[in-house]
C-alpha cells in the first residue's frame, strides 16, 4: 500500500504515535519492491555484515533467502545516534490549514510526523534519538537516548509543538545550529526539519548560515537538511492575479500586490536560493533534501536508511 493511501485512511486520527507507526509499518511491507528487498522482514532484528567483522552471529538462514549477510542484533545494542533538530519558527506554521483539514499539510506539523515516523523506526532499530527545537531562542534540548521512557517524552514534546500559539517568532536558525553542534559531542546522524527562511536579530546572511550548517559537521557527524516548503505557493508562487495582502508571519510586516507583477521574478530569486543552498550542502557534504508539505514520507525514509547505510 502507498504511504499517501495510508495517510489518507487514517487522517482521522490524531495520535501521532499512531500515525508514526502507520506510515513506518506501511513503508516496511513495501520495502520488497525498494532497493532494500530482503531486508524488510527482519528489519529490526538484523544489521548488514560489515568485512572483518566475527562471523559468529551471521545469520545463515536469512543468507540463504537474500544472498546478503546480516549479523543478528542484540536488544542491548545501539548502533546509530540521530540528533532531530526542528525549526519552530511562525514561518513553519504555514499556511494556515482549514477546519478539517490534516495537521502534517502545514510546515510545522509535516515536520513534527516527519520526526516521528524517523522516532518509531530509530526505535524499531534499537538506536538512540534525541531532539533540539528552535525558533528565536533555543525551546528545548534532550540528548540521544533509547529508552521507551524517553521515547515518550519526546512524542510528547512533538505533540505540544501542534499546540503551541501563532505568535510571532522570528528564525534565529543561525545561532542555534553553532549552539546545538556545541552540545554534540559523540559522533552522531543529524537531521534538520526547517524552512531555511533565516531572519536572526542582527540581519545576517546566507554566509553566516552556511557556516552554522557547516559547524555541523564537526567531529565527522552525518547532517542531513530536509528543506520543508509549500511548493504551491512558496515555490511556484501559484496565486491567481487579484490584489492580495502578503504578511510576513515573523515580523507582521505586509505588502499589497499583485501576484502576477512579481511571480516571474520572486519563482528565479527562489529557485537561484535553492539551488545555491543545494550546492554549498554539496560543497560541504551535507545530504540535501526538498521536501514539500502534503508529500508522502517515502522520501523521508528512504533517505534515512540510505545515509544510515553508509554511515560507517
Amino acid at each position: 500500500m502507498k504511504i499517501e493511501s495510508q495517510l489518507e485512511k487514517i487522517s482521522s486520527f490524531q495520535h501521532l504515535e499512531l500515525l508514526a507507526n502507520q506510515v513506518v509499518e506501511g513503508f516496511i511491507s513495501g520495502m520488497h519492491k525498494s532497493p532494500f528487498h530482503g531486508f524488510s522482514a527482519e528489519f529490526a532484528e538484523h544489521k548488514v555484515y560489515n568485512s572483518g567483522e566475527s562471523t559468529k552471529h551471521i545469520d545463515w538462514k536469512l543468507f540463504a533467502k537474500t544472498d546478503r549477510l546480516y549479523t543478528k542484533r542484540f536488544e542491548e545494542e545501539t548502533n546509530l545516534r540521530c540528533h532531530l533538530i526542528i525549526d519552530n519558527s511562525s514561518s513553519m506554521h504555514y499556511p494556515e490549514l482549514k477546519d478539517g483539514q490534516p495537521f502534517y499539510e502545514s510546515k510545522i506539523g509535516f515536520a513534527v510526523l516527519a520526526s516521528a515516523v524517523l522516532m518509531n523506526l530509530l526505535k524499531k532499530q534499537r538506536d538512540a534519538v534525541g531532539l533540539s527545537v528552535y525558533s528565536d531562542q533555543y525551546e528545548y534540548y534532550a540528548p540521544e537516548k533509547g529508552s521507551e521512557r524517553h521515547h515518550r517524552m519526546l512524542l510528547n514534546k512533538l505533540e505540544n509543538l501542534l499546540e503551541t500559539s501563532k505568535e510571532s517568532r522570528n528564525t534565529d536558525t543561525t545561532t542555534y545550529l553553532h549552539q546545538i553542534a556545541e552540545k554534540m559531542h559523540r559522533r552522531s546522524m543529524i537531521v534538520i526539519f526547517t524552512d531555511m527562511f533565516q531572519s536572526g536579530p542582527d540581519g545576517r546572511g546566507e554566509e553566516a548560515l552556511f557556516n552554522a550548517l557547516q559547524h555541523l559537521k564537526h567531529n565527522k557527524h552525518k547532517v542531513v537538511l530536509f528543506h520543508v516548503i509549500d511548493n504551491k505557493t512558496e515555490l511556484n508562487f501559484d496565486y491567481d492575479n487579484a490584489p492580495r495582502k502578503f504578511i510576513d508571519m515573523e515580523t507582521g510586516e505586509d505588502v499589497n500586490i499583485f501576484a502576477d507583477n512579481i511571480k516571474q521574478q520572486y519563482e528565479k530569486q527562489v529557485q537561484a536560493y535553492f539551488k545555491k543552498l543545494a550546492e554549498t550542502c554539496i560543497q560541504n557534504k551535507i545530504k540535501y533534501v526538498p521536501v514539500s508539505v502534503g508529500e508522502s514520507f517515502e522520501k523521508i525514509l528512504t533517505t534515512y536508511l540510505v545515509e544510515k547505510q553508509s554511515f560507517g
